[in-house]
């Protein structure tokens, strides 16, 4: 493009309008020829505006035409556009006219489709009359369904899906054409009316009962590294509960295994319900705890693959070993008269391992007496414990203890007539019978209860690693 003259006009505008600004802010440089020319412009636009305008003249009033009768009125409120606050009838409803017949009653719908909840503590049949159906037909309903389930196992949030039929008369309730519902997870009922009247029909529903079975590692935090697995927030809870009695939370690494199996149903119409924790397993490399349920005569256990478990109780045996001599007063042994024996006394053979009963601190580990080589425990909440007549002493003195570690070895040092664990229980102080308190005891599964164990315990390591699935319902049953 080639530049205009500077002497010409149109160049001198562009020039100039280059530099000026025509809008400029009027709240700044208030007084400058700048401000000046900008109040300028705007009242030149404004006056501009002013004279374009109509003017400030009253609205013309439309003339209606006379003799518009009540039917022609309606018909044209009817079509027209106009405020409902002004008694519009717009987009309602259209005026009436010869065509019109007036009904004396209004017809009903021949099928009414419904649906109901059953609540807390509900009854079908109390849910069947709240939907309209009729009383004795609710109950003819509820005997019909009750031959099949128990009505009590309907679980509360059920959805009825109701049809109610044709009635001769609006003051009797609508007749029951058809009822479907969910009445088992691996069940669906329904009621249909027929020419002899309602029959029922069972419609039985596939499940899979393949167990879920989820592994990670630990990381952080067990219990958020098995969520984002897909566990189950119940059955984690579960998990930690069992192994925690193996193995102290405190001890788990970010780099140990976890291992879990849940009791899981999937249904063929898609819906998933996740049932109690079977199996639990942490690997630590060198050192795997492995637990399995297991349920005999209405109680639960966790054994180790093996069949072997632990019943708890509040402190563990000392010695696995018979008890020779009770609490209470007798003629000692050795020194032949009369005196309390303080504890229990438990024929185990030379050698065997002694273990702490409970957790605690070695509050004394040494020679004492006609104790002999003897250990005591503090266990807190005024409670301690001793061990006399060892052959060896396995602690040191400030030591702390985990229920079940060596502490010494059975002997017969001291007054002692023979190789035996002399045990005493003190609280605040003063001796107590031992027996008082809860052991925990070691059990093991025999003949054909320990063949079902190891059976179960081999379709459980046969199930695959697989994802929890997006099911539509999930329940956990209490453990």
């Amino acid at each position: 493009m080639v530049a205009a003259p500077a002497n010409d006009w149109s160049g001198r505008l562009r020039a100039w309008l280059a530099t000026v600004d025509l809008v400029p802010d009027l709240g700044a440089q208030i007084g400058s020829r700048q401000w000046f020319r900008g109040a300028a412009t705007c009242a030149a636009l404004c006056s501009f505006t002013i004279a374009l305008s109509p003017g400030l003249q009253p609205r013309l009033i439309a003339q209606i035409p006379s003799g518009i009768t009540t039917t022609d009125h309606d018909e044209l409120a009817s079509q027209s556009i106009a405020p409902l606050a002004f008694g519009a009838t717009t987009g309602r409803r259209m005026g009436a006219t010869n065509a019109v017949a007036v009904l004396a009653d209004t017809p009903e719908r021949p099928i009414i489709e419904l649906s109901a909840t059953m609540g807390t503590g509900d009854a079908l049949r109390r849910a069947l009359v709240r939907t309209g159906v009729g009383a004795a037909e609710a109950e003819r309903a509820a005997d019909l369904v009750a031959g099949t389930v128990a009505l009590d196992t309907i679980r509360p949030g059920t959805r009825l899906d109701v049809t109610l039929g044709r009635r001769a008369l609006k003051t009797v309730p609508r007749p029951l054409e058809k009822l479907a519902f969910r009445a088992r997870f691996d069940l669906a009922l329904e009621l249909v009316r027929a020419d002899a009247g309602l029959a029922l029909r069972r419609i039985p529903i596939a499940i899979d009962n393949t167990p879920l079975r989820i592994r990670g590692r630990v990381g952080s935090s067990l219990y958020r590294s098995a969520r984002a697995a897909g566990a189950p927030a119940r059955a984690v809870e579960a998990f930690i509960k069992s192994i925690s009695a193996k193995v102290p939370m405190a001890r788990l690494g970010a780099n140990d295994e976890f291992d879990l199996i849940v009791e899981q149903a999937r249904a063929a119409t898609g819906e998933v319900q996740l049932g109690n924790l079977v199996y639990a397993a942490i690997d630590q490399g060198g050192r795997d705890v492995r637990l399995v349920r297991w349920e005999q005569a209405g109680k639960t256990m966790w054994y180790d693959p093996s069949g072997t478990g632990e019943r708890k109780g509040t402190m563990q045996m000392p010695v696995a070993a018979r008890i020779s001599s009770g609490f209470g007063w007798r003629r000692h042994p050795v020194l032949g008269f009369r005196r309390l024996h303080k504890g229990l006394d438990f024929a185990a053979p030379y050698g065997s391992p002694i273990r702490a009963a409970s957790d605690g601190t070695v509050a004394y580990a040494g020679r004492n007496g006609g104790y002999g080589n003897f250990v005591k425990l503090n266990h807190g909440a005024g409670l301690a414990t001793g061990y006399g007549h060892m052959s060896r002493i396995a602690v040191r003195p400030g030591t702390r203890v985990t229920r079940g570690d060596i502490i010494g070895y059975v002997g017969s040092t001291g007054l002692s007539t023979g190789p035996h664990l002399h045990y005493e229980l003190w609280r605040n102080g003063a001796p107590i019978n031992p027996q008082s308190v809860s052991f925990s005891t070691v059990e093991r599964l025999t003949g054909q209860d320990l063949s079902a164990f190891r059976s179960k315990v081999a379709s459980l390591m046969a199930v695959p690693i697989g994802v929890s699935p997006k099911a539509n319902s999930e329940s956990l049953r209490p453990q």
